[in-house]
């Protein structure tokens, strides 16, 4: 009986969701707290209150379960919450006035509302209800007739999802959700990126899909990301002694922000070198320095032609710096104290010369 206590606490304390953190549902539930709450309120004030229209329908509940327990997902988009209600609630009241059966209306109204929603690319689960609400909502449903899809439907919508945007970028959530970037050639030839030229392809994921048969809650290529996020965390485990401090460079050659550029061209030349970090006063980091900038700004300070520095921690994995060091524009990784003060360098050499030993130390281990 104890055992089986235990497993029931393990499960009820296991996040549902991949990334369900204690914090994210917090946060999930102050956002629905507020979103429903200035929903109800707003469209309330806008169209008036009394018993001729609802100022607020259930399935924004629903729609605020998405909005702000999973942002990123492709069902909780500004255009799939306002164009799946509102389309939905029109098919739902069409249906009502063509179909004088109840019980097929509401069958056909919630069908046709998902193959109307799926054409549409704004799929989303509460439209469904949205479609039934105007069907089975009663008096005040049946009286507002073709307007109810728009008021207080559609304006419920639109004010949810503006509230939505607003809350997730006060939390500093990203709202709307942009998928991952594939990774782009940077040099206008043909060739794959490095990242995409070892590993699964697109092929392999999109035969993987069809394997499963089975249709995922997220975005084709955050699904791309995720599986390649997973491959270089699995390659930095498998090597996870090395780290960035094995490896680095610690002679740094660095230069001051307020130093010319012509003084960086010289160091850049002088040591073979082709990424300089850029550092303050106190010997802090600010940037990076290389020959792409140098050519985009010829005369002036450093401080007007640095980029931003990609950094590591000395502890980190060596390996995790891959996915950096090969997105074709990053050459090194600066290696940073908590203070940002400068300990070393990766560079692509670095990596690849790493790479190479794992390489050649797994092929002679004993099988």
């Amino acid at each position: 009986m104890r055992s089986g206590g235990k497993r029931w606490g393990n499960w009820q304390l296991k996040p549902m969701l991949p990334g369900a953190t204690l914090r994210e549902r917090l946060v999930a539930c102050l956002g629905a707290l507020v979103g429903i709450a200035l929903t109800g309120l707003i469209s309330g004030w806008i169209v008036g209150k009394g018993p001729h229209i609802p100022m607020i329908v259930a399935p924004m509940g629903a729609s605020a379960v998405l909005l702000f327990a999973v942002p990123a997902s492709p069902l909780a988009q500004p255009w799939s919450i306002i164009g799946g209600n509102t389309l939905s609630a029109l098919i739902g009241v069409t249906a009502a006035h063509l179909i004088p059966d109840p019980v097929a209306a509401i069958g056909v109204g919630v069908s046709v509302a998902i193959a109307v929603m799926s054409l549409t690319r704004c799929l989303h689960p509460p439209g469904g209800a949205a479609a039934l609400t105007a069907l089975i909502g009663g008096p005040a449903v049946t009286s507002s007739g073709f307007l109810f899809p728009f008021v207080p439907v559609g304006l419920n919508s639109l004010v949810l999802v503006g509230l939505g945007i607003v809350f997730h970028r006060l939390a500093r959530r990203q709202y709307p959700h942009r998928p991952a970037a594939t990774p782009a050639n940077t040099h206008g030839t043909a060739d794959l990126p490095a990242p995409l030229r070892v590993g699964f392809r697109a092929g392999d994921l999109d035969a993987a899909l069809l394997t499963l048969d089975e249709t995922l809650d997220i975005d084709r290529a955050d699904l791309d990301r995720l599986l390649r996020e997973i491959e270089y965390k699995a390659l930095a485990r498998s090597h996870g002694a090395l780290t960035c401090a094995d490896i680095m460079s610690r002679d740094v050659v660095t230069i001051g922000m307020h130093e010319r550029v012509e003084r960086a061209r010289e160091l850049l030349f002088q040591h073979d070198i082709r990424t300089l970090p850029v550092v303050d006063a106190a010997d802090r980091l600010v940037g990076t320095v290389g020959l792409r900038e140098l050519i985009l700004r010829s005369m002036g300070d450093i401080a007007q032609a640095m980029s931003a520095a990609r950094t590591a921690g000395p502890d980190e994995p060596a390996l995790v710096l891959v996915p950096a060091l090969t997105d074709g524009r990053t050459h090194a990784v600066v290696v940073t104290a908590p203070d940002r003060r400068v300990l070393g360098i990766v560079t692509q050499t670095d990596m690849l010369a790493t790479l190479a030993r794992a390489a050649t130390t797994q092929a002679l281990l004993p099988p």
